[in-house]
């Protein structure tokens, strides 16, 4: 490894950053569990200070430079991490993939589909949620993590126009 390189920089390697390493239960199955796992990847890759490869802030270097052996370990490494976290039907698809960047834009582009039908469902289900036999602490949870959902779904204008304040009154 190049000396060069510090335990802050994303080509560093640990010792414990191996390819069959799992960093997350989650398989990706489509786009029925895309959201949940992207986002578990995203974290772990970013504890891994990794998430330059699958942003794409972690361009390859030029092929004369020192770091180009480095990088494109650490980019098979991440590479790896994803292939050990997809089904069997999508692994076969993107197995001979050699850019982890690729990989995940296209597996993004694919599965990050929201679609009315699944907002409706999500909505429904929030207003529909009672306590039941569940404890304040278990229903808080089950509540917590459908409006988490929703928020992962429903992403709001940002600008300053009257359309999404109006957008930003109704979420509240």
């Amino acid at each position: 490894m190049n000396s060069s390189i510090d335990v802050n920089d994303p080509l560093f390697l640990h010792p414990s950053d191996t390819p069959g390493v799992n960093l997350v239960n989650e398989q990706l199955l489509g786009t029925e569990n895309y959201g949940v796992w992207s986002k578990a990847k995203r974290i772990a890759h970013t504890t891994k200070n990794k998430k330059g490869f699958i942003d794409g802030s972690c361009k390859k270097p030029a092929a004369s430079s020192p770091n180009l052996h480095q990088w494109e370990r650490c980019n098979a490494i991440v590479l790896s991490w994803i292939l050990n976290t997809v089904s069997k039907e999508l692994f076969n698809g993107i197995v001979y993939s050699t850019d982890a960047f690729t990989v995940w834009t296209e597996l993004k582009e694919r599965f990050n589909k929201v679609n009315g039908s699944q907002i409706f469902s999500l909505h429904r289900e929030i207003a529909c949620s009672a306590q039941g036999n569940l404890t304040i602490s278990a229903y808080y949870s089950k509540l917590k993590q459908l409006w988490d959902e929703y928020d992962s779904l429903v992403t709001l204008p940002s600008c300053g126009c009257q359309t999404a304040k109006a957008y930003l009154e109704h979420d509240q």
